[in-house]
This record gives structure tokens, sequence and C-alpha cells, in this order.
């Protein structure tokens, strides 16, 4: 029926602890200074720490403090080490932000990283300040931060409710779980609100704030009562990681582990054979409600139990599930006796408390009073734990099982098929020892063939199990009294001593059937766990040298079917992450199902709550990233998906291949990019090689052509041709310097070289440059007088404008042939310059309606097939140009008509100009 987990070690486990122990040692740990509230002390507790480490001589280094004017605080950093803090300008001010790089190089024993919550400034390598502490963590650096509940990413609803505060800054709650210490750093409202008042928490103006808001006496009791709640929490996973870890040592090292301590009152239900089971679960499930504690379900498997029919464990494993969707944990387990298997799982869980139905009465009272009950023998194998025992209910709603009844038909006709020949063979081996020993009647005593028989009865257990050996066992008793005990071909016995013989004979070929039966089941058991161990093993070494989608596919496919045979397929996903599914799928496939496995990123079909009639499993395959399709089994006994460590199996092998086609993914994706990036430096030396080489002839080229206007005497034929050659020549010169400055912009060559400069004189001295291809639109320009002075590089400002006019020219000229003015004004807001460049010309293409970012991408033009020239490189410099400074570039369609483009550049204020000298 499973496979389960009894004393000796899970496979699974065993390679889950393997890696989390290999990450745990890479990695470095992560202590919390966990509070309420601000001003409880976490900082100061922190530092204190801090202090002791570095007497302790620890390596310690602080990499921000955030004292908020505090002097008590302020006077524990002296005598640390403290890591200078990384200026980011932003806006008109300049911010002070945690050194990522600096505190990697470093490298410390302990790195102090103050508010883990907080939001880094605009610029930082991550947003959010935990992101930086998990690279460092990552790093190998042991991080200690402070946090406030209050910036709990679960819990920012009900603090806002409750406080009525918008909390903007959360941490997720993974971050808090995965932390290796949680100190918290407690004090009672009263006191937080006499700290607050004496200024030890905010300056005086802010203070009065804050109690008016946030720091009410109920809002701190709240919030107190949240922290103490959250820290338990996590206390309670650090008690029953030591007591799972101490167990099994215990297991390993065959000592008896110790009682489970009661620390959390968690439950754990035992999920009987017989009827009414589910009655248990659902008391459990109220009384874990009652008491607000965790539950789990466990149902132990013995050989006795393991032969029960089809049905019964059918509606066992029903009950299972029933547990799991009200919540509770689950698990398989095996042993040769119920209370040690589960008494050995509630102390790993470290439940104090167990819940089991009421015995059913025996119909025969001896064996009653000499068969121990399970809560008896519970009771006498630990007497510290405590036992609930649940009465039987009149009334209850039958389970119904999720297998389909035909399969259940199927199965108990082909365990039927299996069975019989079995006990025929029984039989016909005792016939065959009969008649071997039949021949040796007066040569050998009659105890010597007693042992012949015997042995016969242990080849019968060994090679055909328990029944056919008590089969076995009974005709053996039979043959050897008919056959050999006077008188002879008769059942009757002429001396009582005969009687003990027999009785002795049938004993020992029950105690060997049952001993064989049960280092069968043992055997089983350990074959089950080698198996589901080497599949994974395989599968993950096969994967790591897959390095194209098929093979992933076809791998995974074959691991499931090895595991579950039927039929398994892996369904994957296109390039808009939908999944490829196709209508005429069959032998029963349904690819409505598998569209909502995949969206919903939850399992359906057989034998889920989600469409169970579907003959295939459907399992999404959750990677990292995203689900990267689904996986479809048909099983070949769908009761394997009944059992929770066959599901936990299945959803392995499904988050293998994943990761497998997540990985095959990026490594596309990776080589695309290398392929993309080698391209782009091909091109961009090409294009730098033959600028510089055309730049020299064509300077040449347009003296010539000023020359030859200039000369005397020429006819006014030769005039145009020469100015139209000069003309021609700028404009190839224009676009070569395009080419060249798109090449040094792309290869990182850009240096900016700013200075305090006035806007209206870079405009004009862009409109003069530009001059030659406005072939004559006049510019109008509106500029304040009073407008500041700027700081950017005037001589790549200047290039922005040029590619700009020379952009208007060239498309803003309307159809009618009229020459209106290109506008050119300028705006000062508080902390941005905004340039505008519009033309009234048709405006930009429908094309790129909602789409007008795509204009600024390189080699891009508006109309791709026109007769005006260029190669849309204008626009991709003026944005790299602009993105240089920090600032932004906009296109859209100007009110009236039109084109707008948009510059914004950030801006401080002007340095103060220098008071004149007295004469």
């Amino acid at each position: 029926m499973a496979i389960p987990t009894d004393s000796r070690p899970d496979p699974d486990a065993l390679l889950a602890e393997i890696r989390e122990s290999e990450r745990e040692q890479q990695r470095g740990k992560l202590r919390i200074y966990f509070g309420a509230s601000a001003g409880v002390g976490k900082t100061f507790a922190m530092l204190d720490a801090a202090q002791r480490a570095v007497q302790a001589g620890q390596d310690v280094l602080v990499g921000l403090i955030e004292t908020h004017g505090r002097q008590e605080t302020a006077n524990l950093l002296n005598g640390l080490r403290q890591l200078p803090q990384r200026p980011l300008p932003y806006r008109q001010q300049t911010l002070h932000e945690f050194d990522l790089d600096a505190a990697l190089a470093a490298h410390p024993a302990i790195l102090l990283v103050d508010e883990l919550a907080h939001s880094n400034a605009p610029g930082s390598r991550h947003p959010k300040r935990w992101q930086d502490i998990e690279e460092l963590l990552d790093a190998g650096i042991e991080v200690w931060t402070a946090l406030n509940v209050q910036h709990l990413e679960s819990l920012n609803g009900t603090v806002g409710t409750i406080t009525g505060v918008r909390i903007n800054e959360t941490v997720p709650d993974t971050v808090l779980d995965r932390a290796d210490e949680i100190v918290l750093v407690d004090v009672t409202a009263d006191e937080l609100l006499t700290r607050l008042k004496a200024g030890k928490v905010y300056v005086p103006h802010q203070a009065e704030r804050a109690a008016q808001n946030f720091f009410r006496k109920g809002n701190l009791i709240a919030l107190r009562e949240i922290a103490l709640r959250r820290t338990a929490e996590h206390v309670g996973d650090d008690v029953r990681t030591y007591r799972s870890q101490h167990i099994q040592n215990a297991l390993n090292n065959k000592v008896r582990g110790a009682p489970a301590w009661n620390t959390s009152g968690a439950l754990l239900v035992c999920v009987g054979p017989h009827e009414g089971a589910e009655h248990a679960v659902r008391s459990a499930v109220r009384l874990a409600g009652q008491l607000n504690v965790r539950w789990y379900a466990a149902y132990v498997e013995t050989p006795a139990l393991q032969r029960r029919p089809a049905s019964a464990r059918d509606h066992t494993l029903a009950v299972l599930k029933l547990a799991e969707e009200l919540g509770g944990g689950t698990a398989v387990l095996t042993g040769e006796h119920v209370a040690p298997a589960l008494l050995r799982h509630a102390q790993t869980l470290n439940c104090a408390t167990l819940v089991v139905g009421r015995p059913t009465p025996h119909p025969w009272q001896v064996l009653r009073a000499i068969t121990p009950t399970v809560t008896r023998q519970l009771a006498t194998l630990d007497p510290t734990v405590d036992i609930v025992e649940v009465g039987a209910a009149e009334s209850v709603r039958r389970l119904n099982s999720t297998i389909p009844r035909p399969a259940h038909e199927e199965s108990e006709i082909a365990a039927w098929k299996d069975t019989w020949p079995r006990y025929v063979w029984s039989a016909a081996v005792c016939l065959l020892t009969t008649l071997l020993t039949a021949p040796l009647r007066d040569s050998l005593d009659l105890t010597n063939i007693v042992m012949l028989f015997l042995l016969g009865v242990v080849g019968v257990a060994v090679k055909l199990g328990r029944g056919p050996s008590m089969l076995a066992a009974v005709l053996s008793v039979a043959a050897f009294d008919f056959f050999y005990v006077p008188p002879r071909f008769s059942f009757a016995v002429s001396d009582v001593q005969y009687l003990v013989t027999f009785v002795v004979m049938l004993g020992v070929g029950l105690l060997i059937g049952q001993l064989t039966a049960n280092l069968s089941f043992s055997a089983n058991v350990s074959a089950s766990r080698e198996r589901r161990a080497h599949a994974l093993f395989e599968l993950t070494r096969d994967l790591s040298a897959a390095l194209q989608t098929v093979q992933v596919v076809e791998l995974g496919e074959a691991a499931v079917k090895r595991s579950f045979g039927g039929e398994a397929r892996v369904l994957l996903t296109d390039a808009n992450d939908q999944l490829c599914v196709d209508v005429n799928l069959r032998n029963g496939m349904d690819a409505s199902i598998a569209d909502w496995a995949f969206h919903h990123e939850q399992r359906a079909g057989l034998c889920t709550s989600t469409l169970p009639s579907n003959a295939w499993h459907y399992v999404p395959l959750r990677a990292p990233m995203r689900v990267r399709g689904v996986l479809a089994l048909r099983p070949a006994q769908a009761r394997w998906l009944l059992i929770p460590e066959q599901i936990q199996q299945l959803e392995t092998l499904a988050r293998q291949i994943a990761i497998a086609l997540e990985r095959v993914h990026y490594v596309d994706i990776a080589q695309a990019a290398v392929v993309q990036m080698e391209s782009e430096r091909l091109r961009n030396t090409l294009l730098a090689a033959m600028s510089h080489d055309v730049r020299t002839p064509l300077t040449a080229l347009i003296g010539q052509a000023e020359a030859l206007a200039a000369s005397i005497p020429l006819t006014a034929a030769q005039r145009e041709s020469a100015q139209a050659i000069g003309i021609e020549a700028h404009e190839l010169s224009a676009l070569v310097t395009n080419l060249l400055e798109m090449a040094k912009l792309d290869s990182g060559q850009i240096e900016l070289h700013k200075d305090w400069q006035s806007v209206e004189e870079v405009v004009g001295s862009a409109i003069r440059a530009a001059r030659h291809s406005l072939t004559g639109l006049s510019v109008h320009t509106v500029i304040p007088e009073d407008l500041p002075l700027v700081e950017f590089d005037a001589a790549l400002m200047e290039r922005v404008l040029v590619n700009l006019l020379e952009n208007a020219a060239k498309y803003g000229t309307p159809p009618s042939g009229e020459h209106p003015a290109i506008l050119v004004s300028a705006l000062v807001h508080v902390d941005s310059l905004e340039v505008k460049v519009r033309d009234f010309g048709p405006g930009l293409p429908t094309s790129v309606k909602g789409k007008e970012i795509d204009l600024f991408a390189k080699f891009t033009r508006g109309e791709n097939e026109s007769s005006k020239r260029g190669v849309g490189l204008g626009l991709a410099i003026c944005k790299a140009i602009v993105e240089a400074h920090g600032g932004q570039i906009l296109a859209a369609q100007a009110l009236g008509g039109g084109a707008e483009f948009t510059v914004t550049l950030p801006r401080t204020e002007p340095p103060a100009m220098p008071a004149p000298e007295p004469a």
C-alpha cells in the first residue's frame, strides 16, 4: 500500500538533509533582533552584543547603524570598526546608503546592518536592504540586523487595521523564517510610552506626533502580542527541527528517543484501519482549532494490515486525504506494531498529545482481556504522553473513494488471480513432501520425518508468503497424522504424546511463516525505498547533462514511467508562456484539465478534488521562476496517488523536471545573448572603422565644394552643382558622425564633462550647427529669461538637440509643402529641466502608437519604407546621451498636430555667485 517510513532513514529526508547541510555550511548565519515597534531597544541590544563579540576577539564590522539621535545608542559605536557609507546623489540631495560592494570586499566575520525593511535609493543594486543581506549571506558573512513586527509582509494588513497607519516598507516572511537566530527585544507598553515621553525614541516634536498616532497603548499591546506569537512560532519550528534530528540520530544509534516535549501542544491523530476512522480525524480538527495548535495524522501499516482487501485500504487512504484537505500533515508509517511506530513519529514531530479512536470490543472475551489495546500499549511505552480516546459516532457520512470503482474491481480480481496459484503450490509442496518421505518411513524415525515436513513449510514461507505457509503447516500436520502416526490412514491418535508433536509442529510452522512474512515485508519496504532513491538519483544525474528541451522531456517521462508505470507525458509552454496542448489527445487525456492545472498551479484529475473522474493525473511543473508546463500521468495503480509518500515522490520528480526545463531555457537565452553581444560588438567595431576612414575624405570633399562654390567666374548651373555637392557631403558627414558616436556609446567610451551651462546658449549653438539640415525652416524658441544654469555636458546635449532638429526637419514637413516653424521650448521645475522640440508636421506614424519607446531603438525608423535618408541612429544617440545624464526622453503626439520630443534632465540649485569685492 505504501512506501512509508519506519526506523530506517528515509532516502528523501537524507538527500534533503545533505543538500541543506551543504547549503548551510556555505551560507552565513542571520541573526534578527525582533521587536514590536520602534524604540524597544533592538539596535541597542545588537550593538551591546557586538561589543561583547569584539571583546571575545571576533571580527565585527558595522555596515550601517541608525541611531536616530539616541546618545546611548551612539555611545555603543565607540571602539567598533565602521564601514563608510556610499554617497548617492538623488534629486536635490545626496543620500548615504549602505555600501554592499565594500562589505563584500571586507568580508568580516560579523556584519551589522540595521533596519532590515529599508528601501534602497534608486540606483542601488537591489531595491530592498533585505536583498542586500541575502547576497551577504550567500557570500558566507554572518549578518546581524533589526526588524519590527509591522514590517512583515503577511502582517501588513493586520497592522494597518490595528494602527490605522500604512506600512510601505515590508519584508517577506520567508526572511524571518530562514533566520538562524531571532532575539526578541521586548518592553511593556507603559515602559515604551515612558521612554517616548523622555525623548529616547524620537526627538520631541516627532515624539508628540507619534504618541497621537502610532504609539497609542492599545496599538502597542496588540503589536507586542503579535511579536510574541511570531517569535514563538519560530522557536517552535526550531524545537521541531531539533527533535527530528535528535530522534533520527537516536534511531540510527539504536537508542530510544526522548519523550515528546509539550511545548507547542501539537496533536497527532492515529488513523485506524476500521470504519469510523474519519470521526477521529474530525474530532482532532475540532480539538486543534479550540487549542489553536498544529495537528498531524498518521496511519501505521503492519504486516497484518497489509493483507486487508483493496476496498478497506482505499478507505484508509480516503481518510488520510480528508486529513490533508482539513489542513493536517499526513504520513504513512510501517512497523510490526502500531504503538511503537506511532510513538516514534510523535516524538519526531514533538506531539505530546495523541488522538486515537476507541477500539472495537473483541467478540471473544478472553482475547479482549489478554490483547492490549493501542491506547494501553502507548501508555505503557511512554507514560508521559497524553492520550485522547475518541468515541464512535453512530451516524457519519461515509467517505467516497476517489479511485473509480472499476479500478477497485480490477485490482481485487488481479490480486485474487495472483494469490490462488500460491495456495495451490503450497498444497503441491505438502503432497510432494509426503510422496518423498513415504519410502523413508521404515528407515527414518518419525522425528526426522517431522523435520522434513517443517523444511517444506520453511520453503513455502520463503517463496510464497504468510498465507500459503499457514496452509502448508496445517496440511503437513494432517499428512503426518494420516500417513505416519499409528493407526495409519486415520486421523485417530493412539498415543496422547503425538498431540504434543502436532501442536509443536503446527506452532513452529505458523511461527516460521510469520517471521518469514515479516522479514519479507521489511525487505520489500527497503527495496521500495532504494528504488525511489535510485530513481531520483538517476533522474538528477541524467538531467544535469541535458542541454536540450527534448532531452529533458524524454528523461522526465522515462523516470516517471519507471516509478509509477502506466503512461506519462510532459506538456510544455510556448514563447508566450501558454501551455501547448494538442486538442486531439488520446487515451483519455483532457487538454482543459491540463490547462487548469497549469494556470492554477494545482494538481488536478485522478485522485484529486478537481475533475477526479479523468483517468490522468496532472501535476504543474513549478520552477523557481514560473510554471514550465504540466506533467500528465496515468499510473498503473491509481491507489498510489493517494499515498502521501508517493505523491511526494511524484512532486519531487516534477520539480526536478521543471528546474531542468528552466535551466535549459536560460541556457538558450544566455547563448542567444552571447551571440547578440558578439554581433553587436562586431558591428560597432566595423562602424567605427568605417567612420574613421570615411570622415577624412568627406571633410576634404566639403572643403572642395565650398571652395568651388566661392570661385569666380561660375555659371548658375555650376554654382548650384557645387552647393548640391556640399549639401550631400554634409548629410553624409552627419550620418558618419552618428555612426561613430553610436559605436562610442555602445563601447562605453562616453565620458561626461558636466559644468553649469546656459540652456539658451546651448540651444542657439545647436540651431547654428543644424542650419544645413533645416533647409530654410525657421526655428522659434520659448526660453524664459530667468532660466537658471543647469549642470550637463554642453557638447553632448548640443548633439541631442541637433539630432532632434534634424529629425523635425526631415519628418515634420506637412504634405502640403508648407514650411512652418520648429518650436524649441525650455521649462525648469524644482528638480528637473524640461526641453521640448516640436514640429507641426503629420506627427508620429500610426504604426508606433502605444509603442513610442521603440522609436529610440538603434536602426529603427518611423517609416520603414521611406524616401528620406537615414539609418535610424539619431534618436538612439539622443536616448543614450540623455540616460547617461540620468534623465529620460519621450516622444508623443503634440496637441494640434505634429510630433513633440521631451528631454528631461535632473537638476539641482546652481552654486551661489560670489559677492563682488568692494572697490
